[in-house]
């Protein structure tokens, strides 16, 4: 009976969070994040027991909600049996250590949520070695609280320098493992590059699908390929990369990749660590912006989005902005217009638009054409199933392929493909 209950245990949390008019509408707490950042709590596995906000011209520089604020907080926690405390804006280290110590329970800031629900998430290597990462960066400017108890004897015989040592001990190793880390990914930089390479030569459209967490980018990649990812009404549910094949037409088959999903204060060690994925967005040929539709904040989470593509380097890929969940739309028009299509990946509505659309940004002219090889040019065999869509393969009088090419495999075999004929120039007609 013991297991069974500490199999349901759950942290109960207070959340808090400032608005200050010194601070950007990026950095305040919101009504809306506030609702999200309570929504990332249960996402981890935690509830919330206390909401507190404070307003005020800045933060305070020790305590970031002011001395009455924190005497509230405290209150409330001792009230609610609360176990920590989680701030909605981004603390500095000292500002940590300093409500841990006012309010007897650990305190964190949205960052280390965020990370924490990665952490749980990442199931690849390659998403275990960029949260891992991430987690160190965060760590290392906080070091310090954990030898908090050894400041506090300071000039005690015996305690300055082991505490001094450990310290720097610890920071030490945790560079170390930083620059470990920092090397794997590197190397998976360089397959993923490599991989890019391999698509690039055989022609193979890549489209990337981005959007803001829990828009329903898994279950669109689901419905279109069949892919069996786990998509569930939670943040974050999906972390690891998948990419599918997707044939968009008879003539038009891509590659499509899901992304991380993103959200408004996303730890900046955390979007720097995820480059090696976050960069195919730079990569590939079409972007699939998914939003959620059925939600009031689309607009703003739409833009927490798009800010991330600009800051990736991605702003010049052409996109597609899915409406996703129209299907729970309550406005009157849907969002409509050039580059923009209304679907609901869980029912199957408007998916014929979309991959029109899609086949229509990445239509290359490439067509069905059967293709007469001399058996003394049987060689060309090879180079046809590198770069074209070889269907099938009959021998005869001649080798007959019948296969999908690109305008540029048609003008290379000229004559060989049945029905050719050559390109002539208008002043040549």
């Amino acid at each position: 009976m013991a297991e069974i209950q500490e199999k349901t245990q759950f942290n109960r949390a207070v959340l808090v969070g400032l608005n200050a008019f010194s601070l950007s509408r990026e950095e305040n707490a919101t009504e809306e994040s506030m609702e999200e950042l309570s929504a990332l709590l249960e996402t981890a596995g935690g509830r919330t027991v206390g909401t507190v906000t404070q307003s005020k011209d800045s933060p305070d520089a020790r305590t970031f909600i002011g001395e009455g604020k924190v005497a509230e907080v405290k209150e409330l926690v001792g009230a609610m049996g609360a176990d920590m405390v989680i701030f909605d804006n981004a603390l500095s280290p000292s500002q940590q250590r300093a409500l841990t110590e006012e309010l007897k329970v650990p305190v964190l800031d949205r960052s280390a949520l965020i990370l924490d629900i990665f952490a749980q998430r990442a199931r690849t290597r390659e998403g275990r070695l960029q949260v891992e990462l991430a987690q160190y960066k965060y760590l290392l400017p906080r070091l310090l609280g954990m030898w908090k108890h050894l400041e506090r004897q300071e000039g005690a015989i015996g305690t300055r320098g082991p505490g001094e040592t450990q310290l720097e001990s610890d920071r030490r190793h945790i560079r170390k493992k930083i620059s470990k880390l920092e090397s794997e990914l590197k190397d998976v930089r360089r397959v993923r590059a490599t991989q890019r390479e391999r698509r690039i030569k055989n022609e193979v459209p890549v489209v990337a699908i981005v959007g803001y967490t829990n828009a329903g980018k898994s279950t669109l990649l689901n419905h279109l390929t069949g892919a069996e990812i786990p998509a569930n009404n939670r943040l974050f549910d999906t972390l690891d990369t998948t990419t599918r094949t997707l044939e968009i037409s008879d003539t038009c088959t891509v590659l499509l990749s899901d992304t991380v999903g993103f959200i408004r204060k996303l730890p900046h060690h955390l979007v720097e660590a995820f480059k090696a994925t976050l960069e195919e967005l730079s990569f590939a040929d079409l972007l699939l912006h998914v939003i959620d539709a059925s939600s009031p904040e689309w607009r703003e989470q739409a833009q927490v989005v798009d800010q991330l593509i600009h800051e990736l380097g991605a702003d010049q890929t052409p996109r597609i902005e899915v409406f996703n969940k129209c299907d729970l739309w309550t406005g009157e028009i849907r969002p409509h217009g050039e580059g923009r299509v209304s679907i609901s990946a869980k029912t199957g509505e408007g998916m014929p638009d979309l991959l029109a659309a899609i086949g229509k940004v990445l239509d290359n002219g490439a067509r069905r054409v059967v293709i007469h090889l001399p058996y003394d040019r049987g060689g060309l065999l090879d180079k046809l199933y590198q770069d074209a869509k070889v269907e099938s393969v009959e021998y005869g009088d001649t080798i007959d392929v019948a296969a999908v090419c690109t305008p540029k495999v048609i003008g290379q075999l000229g004559p060989l493909v049945e029905g050719w004929k050559p390109h002539k120039e208008p002043w040549e007609e």
